[in-house]
């Protein structure tokens, strides 16, 4: 299994030219009052703010089961979709109460670049408060399996003749900064197609509808097995679900880019509750089942608990400033 240790990770993307800007984390709160003691003693429900079938969806569906195991309690999973997850967070942080029987998945570098981005997402990232960072995909570029791409050459060659379009999931997300770190990289011609979640990009290529997408090498997978054809991924070395595809920097372009994907409650939620939820999710990701069936879809497991994580945030929000402002994309 790849996991990429954070400060290896870390350390690359500082070097990078274009790194790839994360999301936001809050300071952990004292108890909101009341007796938590038993926490939990009621069904649980777990929001995702994406489409269905996109890799959130399906991660909360493969954890389902052993996080009713690991709780002793009904986990209900639901979508929240719109504004690449801006809707749901901002719901989160201000109509959720901070008991724990509400969570929602979260994204970075989506957390992270929206308010900076856009000024008024509805939250802030600091008011994301994570009980767990469980997982990560890289970038991949990914391209029709019978046109004329064969390699990232041929496709920035093209680009610098034509202007071609780059599908992926939402924007100000990794999918987003990935194409156009390639495209200020390689002096191609690209233009960013956003789409609703990753679920909702794929068709966009597989109808022609774009020339290649950005998207996540979980869905770089499911693509292949329909005969798309993977030029590249994003990651600092070869992923074991593509051994034979280069990465973009051994094609000659200093980008590694991708999403961390975790759980998030609202601010105040006690500190004990968000100790059960981030010992839940660590007892997920040791379940075989799990780890089995997420390893073979390509997600690569993650194990940060929540003080973990705000640090983790902290240095990617730093990271996340300087890049857009390189994009000339930060806000104000």
């Amino acid at each position: 299994m790849h996991n990429t240790s954070r400060r290896a990770f870390l350390a690359g993307l500082t070097a990078a030219a274009l790194p790839l800007p994360l999301a936001g984390c809050a300071t952990r709160s004292a108890p909101a009052g009341g007796d938590v003691a038993d926490y939990p003693t009621r069904s649980i429900t777990y929001t995702l703010p994406f489409d269905p079938g996109g890799e959130s969806d399906i991660t909360a569906r493969l954890q389902q089961q052993p996080l009713e195991e690991a709780l002793g309690v009904s986990v209900v999973v639901t979508n929240r979709p719109g504004g690449g997850g801006a809707v749901g967070w901002s719901e989160l942080v201000h109509q959720t109460r901070p008991d724990g029987y509400s969570l929602m998945g979260a994204n970075v570098p989506h957390v992270i670049l929206q308010p900076l981005a856009r000024g008024q997402a509805g939250y802030e990232t600091d008011q994301i408060n994570w009980a767990y960072i469980f997982q990560s995909t890289p970038n991949a570029l990914v391209v029709s399996g019978d046109g004329p791409f064969r390699t990232v050459d041929d496709f920035i060659a093209k680009a610098k003749t034509e202007k071609l379009s780059l599908g992926g999931s939402g924007s100000y997300s990794a999918n987003h900064i990935g194409a156009l770190a390639l495209a200020q990289e390689s002096g191609a011609d690209v233009t960013y197609v956003p789409f609703s979640g990753t679920a909702a990009a794929s068709p966009a290529l597989l109808g022609g509808q774009v020339d290649g997408l950005m998207t996540y090498n979980t869905e770089a997978l499911q693509l292949q097995d329909k005969g798309m054809r993977v030029l590249a991924v994003a990651s600092e070395e070869r992923v074991p679900e593509f051994p034979d595809v280069p990465t973009l920097r051994e094609s000659g372009f200093d980008i590694v880019e991708g999403a961390w994907r975790g759980v998030a409650v609202p601010p105040e939620t006690p500190d004990r509750v968000v100790d059960v939820l981030a010992d839940a999710f660590a007892r997920v990701n040791q379940d075989r089942e799990f780890r089995k069936k997420a390893t073979n879809l390509g997600f690569h497991i993650l194990d940060w608990g929540p003080r973990e994580s705000a640090e983790f945030i902290r240095e990617r929000t730093a990271l996340a400033k300087d890049l857009l402002r390189r994009f000339d994309l930060l806000h104000g």
